[in-house]
């Protein structure tokens, strides 16, 4: 039987791997930009109202990504008030997302060939039904 060998190689022109070698800043023009907000349309309104947290994009990442649960309840409260504006959210998105960024790209460049053919080498499946 013929084992089919898979060139990854392809990966590395994958849009992915242009993202994560995009320049930082281009992070914080990307999600100030195009991240769908909650807060109001004039700070007025969003000082009255406070932001429709169910629909905020940058908020909903945060929640993924921000490590730290008492922040993240504190943006919840400040942003959802009016307190706290979408661009100090988005700001803080975009430096959670740095953070990780960085930290991916620091672990990806100690990866080595070898390593790559380690992980992708095939391998007999252990034998879960017996």
């Amino acid at each position: 039987m013929d084992i089919i060998q898979t060139d990854y190689s392809m990966l590395n022109n994958s849009s992915l791997q242009s993202r994560i070698n995009d320049p930082l800043n281009c992070n914080y023009v990307q999600i100030n930009r195009y991240a769908f907000s909650g807060g109001q349309d004039s700070i007025e309104l969003h000082r009255k109202y406070g932001a429709d947290l169910e629909v905020d994009i940058p908020f909903k990442y945060l929640g993924f990504f921000l490590d730290d649960d008492a922040e993240l309840e504190r943006i919840r409260e400040e942003y959802g008030s009016g307190r706290m504006l979408t661009g100090e959210v988005k700001k803080r998105l975009t430096e959670v997302l740095t953070d990780l960024v960085e930290r991916h790209r620091r672990a990806r460049a100690l990866v080595t060939d070898e390593m790559v053919d380690a992980f992708m080498a095939v391998r007999p499946l252990p034998n879960m039904f017996n």
